[in-house]
């Protein structure tokens, strides 16, 4: 797999990762690969973030990286009389119009300067295809630390198609570290310190986690859970 940013605005980083977050999320509420925004209040509202004209630049910024970055996936398959060249490539938008008000204190835009973001028919089809329960709440909080958002969404993805308790390696070619890209902490000792860290974070807003390292450290335990808060979170479908 590798990621291509545009030339303009450069390869998603940090909390930009929430945006296929709440584009999926609101799909689903919307019910349609076009998403709207009546306002730039309302898109930070739907965010999180805080209301401002710094802010909403930052957001819209993001939307700048997430749209413009490309995903390709590839094998290369070599048998005995053949060889395969396999390439895919993935889109989160096709289409993003974000209008900007002169005036910061304006609530609503005027006449048709609606903001709205259209899905690619690859992402709008996995959203209905394979939604997976998480909280939106939880995903709003946990930004500050992408590391531990990345577990989170994995974790709730993971426990929820789990069908009973199961062990997924920390290291190898499917291991943990090779789904989440933490090249970083590649080296057993470092990865199991850093993941006891983010599985704390995660308990902070999903005490029922069921994940837990298993005691050889060289792997992770998982059951089946969804990823809700207990005080009745605002649930979303990613």
């Amino acid at each position: 797999m590798q990621v291509t940013g545009h030339p303009s605005y450069g390869l998603p980083w940090g909390q930009d990762r929430l945006i296929p977050i709440f584009l999926a999320t609101l799909a689903i509420r919307q019910r349609s690969a076009r998403i709207t925004f009546d306002s730039a209040a309302a898109m930070l509202d739907t965010f999180g973030m805080q209301q401002g004209g710094s802010q909403y630049r930052r957001l819209v910024g993001s939307f700048q990286r997430i749209f413009g970055a490309t995903i390709f996936f590839g094998t290369n398959t070599q048998r005995e009389h053949a060889a395969v060249f396999h390439r895919a490539r993935f889109n989160f938008m096709t289409e993003a119009r974000i209008w900007y008000s002169r005036d910061p204190a304006a609530k609503l835009l005027p006449g048709d300067c609606q903001n709205s973001i259209v899905l690619s028919d690859e992402f709008y089809r996995e959203i209905q295809s394979h939604p997976i329960p998480t909280d939106l709440e939880a995903a709003r909080v946990l930004s500050s630390s992408p590391a531990a958002l990345d577990l989170f969404m994995w974790l709730s993805y993971r426990c929820f198609t789990a069908k009973g308790r199961e062990r997924v390696p920390l290291f190898g070619e499917f291991g943990l570290v090779s789904q989440l890209g933490s090249a970083e902490y590649a080296r057993p000792r470092k990865l199991r310190e850093k993941l006891e860290s983010w599985l704390d974070l995660v308990r902070t807003m999903w005490p029922e986690c069921p994940a837990a390292i298993d005691s050889d450290g060289a792997g992770l335990f998982v059951d089946r859970a969804n990823a809700v808060l207990p005080s009745g979170g605002k649930t979303t479908h990613v």
